[in-house]
């Protein structure tokens, strides 16, 4: 079975088609690398043949490199691998150099073949390196297609000279959006950009009569031309010395520094700069290598891309037929119920939108409307798809209206009381095979589960805010919740194109029980006079996108209130009262709540815009005169998180470590470079780990007792990974 395959027509023009068979797009294999260079070698030597045009046999060209090559490479290369990473790299630049001189005189830079590129459609990672050392790139006009090299967005950078090529081609200032932020844009903003040369009707034919009638100089790139200079100048021009000044600050400011991936692609770009091409390519390959040989990036690629993808194919998805969901009813028009319907609707579903009144009925709907429109004004939608998308919504009070749908998600409050009414009103009424959720953020499942007469088609289905931008789901089987509706919420998460996770039932879940303690232990420290500028910069230079202090704020006080008063009445003795609390009732008593009420542990203006924090903290809770150290600041806030994960997994809420990792990274942003709290376990070592564990519990007290679990593994010299990843693969 071959990936390309070659075709030379009567013009003497050979069309090389992509096409990985049983894939829906093409990803780049290394046995691939060896075939495609087959036929460059074929092209160039045959004197028959005057050029070549490489398309996709699929509607897309291709989506990059298979990225379990790069952790096969490693893992076979014995004692040196970093070296067998350096040569694969280097062999990679080395084939498409080849086609980029394309057999011309090195001296005269004339006699080769023209090799152009066909894109039909999505074009990412190796999937435009390619491309971008073809001599010249066509593009269908397709607005969904996406072209761009998103590397960074699971840990390291684009290393098959797509890092050089961008710079040289554009420029550092109007490459680094591509590269460090892995910026992708539909096909008429990639060639407005530079980065691809025509978008036409057909690529492939556009391509053919480009090979026919190229010549020498048409295929002499800029940087192998004589007297070429960069745009925007080199690091030591007057012009670029300012950008690449810049550019430091500006990856350290949006990274924190905890990205490596993002301070070696910077580095290859600034030493590539200053040298010939061709030694600009090995220094990316020795910084990419940098990078593959970082735990970091393996622990991102593993989380991000190979454990993402996998769960959202439906990894641990029972074995029951498609439960594809037509028609859903959305109970609750408030802000998470209008967030559902505006998700279901988008993925196509009929929505019946349920509320008391149909005024907040209204208002919900309202909200997809409000939506589109800002779509419409960035021009990511139209008047049409915004008719369309409201047409499927139905804002009414009018529970008959339930009768055909097969999915309930039941938004109400966070009152088993109001939740055990509404379900019993319900269920009278939908179809008796339809699944009945819940979004509810903290109560048990299997006792919102007692109000249905149909316990095994009862389920959580929690969402984060806002609904729409928040990537993860997280799915909670009840005690008697069958098979049939974890396979319902998980195919309906996959139309709605989230990332699912499922856990077992008890209080908080999985992704709020490892929240709140984070957001306690920083409340908690507040109180104790740790400065909250301290805190909340402590937890960014981790690489959590917001501090605990900072994240109050956000998900509001009062919230935290009405949760630390439900656990102390269900826990009663049990409780772990805490300074947390007295700051979190006398914030509330004070009617400093958060953004919402424009006071909080922040001073906000009339639009909700933070000011700074709030000084009269200060006079209640007063700071230390001596500061902690950042070291210990920053271990109260991981461990708070970490060891719930940990105690997650031996109380069986969770079942696979993939979706502890992957759930903590989308669900609250718990340090994307380490790969997840088991991933950063690994990486620092369970031995290690233990030992903290007990410091930190001699002066902080028994929250941060070592988990039997991690003690034993810490004793065996285990890793997570390496315990539990062989189940994970298994599953």
């Amino acid at each position: 079975m071959t990936d390309f395959t070659m075709n030379v027509g009567d013009d003497g023009v050979a069309i090389i088609t992509w096409d990985v068979a049983g894939k829906s797009m093409n990803v780049l294999r290394v046995e691939a690398f060896d075939e495609l260079n087959a036929h460059i070698d074929e092209v160039l030597s045959n004197d028959a043949i005057k050029g070549a045009v490489i398309t996709s046999g699929k509607d897309s060209f291709a989506g990059g490199m298979d990225l379990n090559v790069l952790g096969s490479i490693r893992e076979n290369a014995g004692d040196e691998p970093a070296k067998a990473l350096f040569d694969f790299t280097m062999q990679g630049h080395g084939f498409l150099r080849k086609i980029e001189r394309a057999g011309m005189d090195p001296k005269t830079l004339k006699g080769g073949k023209p090799i152009a590129a066909a894109l039909p459609g999505t074009a990412l990672g190796i999937g435009l390196e390619l491309p971008l050392a073809c001599h010249r790139i066509f593009c269908a006009d397709n607005p969904k297609a996406k072209i761009g090299l998103p590397e960074i967005m699971v840990g390291i950078f684009p290393g098959m000279g797509g890092t050089t090529r961008f710079v040289r081609k554009m420029g550092a200032m109007a490459a680094s959006p591509f590269l460090l932020q892995g910026k992708m844009v539909d096909p008429k903003k990639a060639k407005a950009a530079g980065i691809i040369d025509e978008v036409v009707d057909d690529p492939v034919a556009a391509a053919r009569d480009w090979v026919l009638g190229a010549k020498d100089a048409d295929i002499v790139k800029p940087w192998d031309a004589k007297g070429y200079k960069m745009p925007g100048g080199e690091p030591y021009h007057p012009a670029g010395f300012m950008t690449f000044v810049g550019a430091s600050a500006m990856v350290n400011g949006n990274t924190w520094g905890v990205y490596p991936a993002a301070k070696a692609l910077l580095s290859a770009v600034y030493e590539g700069a200053m040298v010939p091409f061709d030694t600009a390519l090995k220094i990316e390959a020795r910084w990419f290598v940098n990078v593959l040989m970082n735990p970091s990036s393996s622990a991102m690629i593993r989380s991000l891309f190979i454990n993402k993808e996998a769960l959202e194919k439906g990894a641990n998805r029972p074995d029951v037929p498609d439960q594809k969901v037509k028609k859903v009813g959305v109970l609750g028009a408030g802000m998470m119920g209008a967030g559902i319907a505006l998700v279901s609707a988008k993925a196509g579903m009929e929505v019946v939108l349920i509320d008391t009144t149909q005024e907040a009925a209204d208002r919900g709907k309202a909200y997809s409307e409000s939506f589109m429109d800002k779509g419409i004004k960035r021009k990511k939608a139209t008047p049409e798809q915004k008719d369309t998308l409201l047409a499927k919504i139905n804002a009414t009070t009018d529970l008959n209206a339930l009768a055909d749908v097969d999915l309930i998600i039941e938004a109400v409050f966070e009152d088993p009381g109001v939740k055990a009414e509404m379900t019993k009103k319900v269920e009278a009424i939908i179809p008796e095979d339809a699944i009945f959720a819940s979004n509810t953020s903290t109560l048990p499942i299997t006792g919102l589960a007692e109000a249905s007469v149909r316990k095994d088609q009862f389920i959580g289905i929690h969402f984060f805010s806002p609904v729409e931008k928040m990537a993860l789901v997280e799915i909670i089987k009840g005690q008697q919740t069958g098979e049939r509706a974890v396979a319902k919420a998980l195919d309906y998460v996959r139309q709605i194109r989230k990332t699912p996770i499922v856990v077992n039932d008890e209080r908080f879940f999985y992704a709020n029980r490892c929240i709140i303690p984070y957001i306690n232990e920083g409340v908690m420290m507040a109180g104790e006079g740790v400065a909250p500028q301290l805190l909340d910069h402590a937890a960014q230079l981790l690489g959590f996108p917001v501090g605990p202090i900072q994240l109050v704020d956000e998900t509001s006080l009062d919230l935290g209130a009405k949760i630390a008063k439900a656990t102390m009445a269900a826990m009663g003795d049990a409780y772990p009262k805490s300074v947390a609390d007295d700051v979190t009732f006398w914030m509330v008593e004070e009617g400093r709540l958060g953004r919402k009420s424009k006071a909080g542990f922040f001073d906000y203006d009339e639009n909700g815009k933070r000011l700074g924090y709030w000084k009269g903290f200060g006079d209640k809770f007063p700071e230390l005169q001596e500061q902690p150290e950042v070291i210990e600041v920053q271990h109260r806030l991981i461990f708070s998180q970490v060891l719930e994960a940990v105690r997650a997994l031996e109380a069986g809420v969770l079942e696979d470590i993939r979706e502890g990792d992957v759930g903590a990274i989308l669900g609250w942003g718990f340090m994307p470079w380490s790969g997840g709290p088991f991933s950063w376990l690994d990486i620092v070592g369970a031995p290690w780990a233990a030992e903290t564990c007990d410091a930190l519990t001699a002066k902080f007290g028994d929250r941060f007792a070592c988990p039997p679990l991690l003690r034993e593994m810490a004793d065996k010299g285990q890793t997570f990974y390496g315990r539990f990843g062989q189940a994970a693969k298994a599953a």
